[in-house]
């Protein structure tokens, strides 16, 4: 009889984003993201339909958060403290849209916490060749939120990481479908 190899660790594909708009995703506050891709790629792909988010705090500043959102900054930071994440979202895509007038990106306030002027500096400035895509999302909370270990393999200026846990069981969405296809048909109205 031969050794068994032991089975793989599981792993799920998680989407890097700021700490606050987990939070603003699970309070129903947010129901959008605004991608174009890290710095260490040449643009931003949907390598997964369903995804954890994993919390970052590196470009989470005050200044590109609307003021009545700023409270979930505090949230966000405790989410990403020392040498730990904490892993508490799973999304669905409900719909991709690929920014096609850059120059309504205002309209899209309703949707996300971010001030036009940082969507405008960050997202649409930034590889201005590159179009920017938003994503509807439905956000759902893990029901035992995972802390994880910082690891140097989910450093780097990209959008996608592996995390080791297998599937995450979600609760309820935080906004209804009728309303997510809602703002599906406002973005591609405003932007698209």
């Amino acid at each position: 009889m031969h050794p068994s190899t032991p089975a793989p660790h599981p792993s799920t594909p998680a989407l890097k984003e700021w700490a606050a708009v987990v939070h603003a995703l699970l309070a129903g506050r947010q129901t959008v993201l605004l991608r174009k891709g890290g710095i260490g790629e040449k643009r931003f792909t949907l390598d997964a339909e369903s995804f954890l988010l994993f919390p970052t705090t590196a470009h989470s500043h005050a200044e590109s958060t609307r003021p009545e959102h700023h409270d979930l900054l505090t949230a966000g930071e405790n989410d990403c403290r020392g040498g730990h994440v904490v892993i508490r979202a799973r999304l669905d895509v409900v719909e991709a849209i690929e920014v096609r007038r850059p120059e309504a990106v205002a309209e899209l306030e309703p949707f996300h916490v971010f001030t036009t002027a940082s969507v405008v500096a960050n997202r649409i400035d930034f590889r201005p060749r590159r179009a920017l895509a938003v994503l509807v999302v439905r956000a759902r909370p893990v029901l035992e939120p995972v802390v994880l270990t910082r690891e140097e393999r989910f450093g780097g200026c990209v959008s996608w990481v592996d995390l080791p846990v297998g599937e995450a069981i979600a609760g309820p969405a935080a906004v209804d479908d009728e309303e997510l296809h809602r703002v599906g048909r406002t973005v591609r109205q405003a932007v698209g």
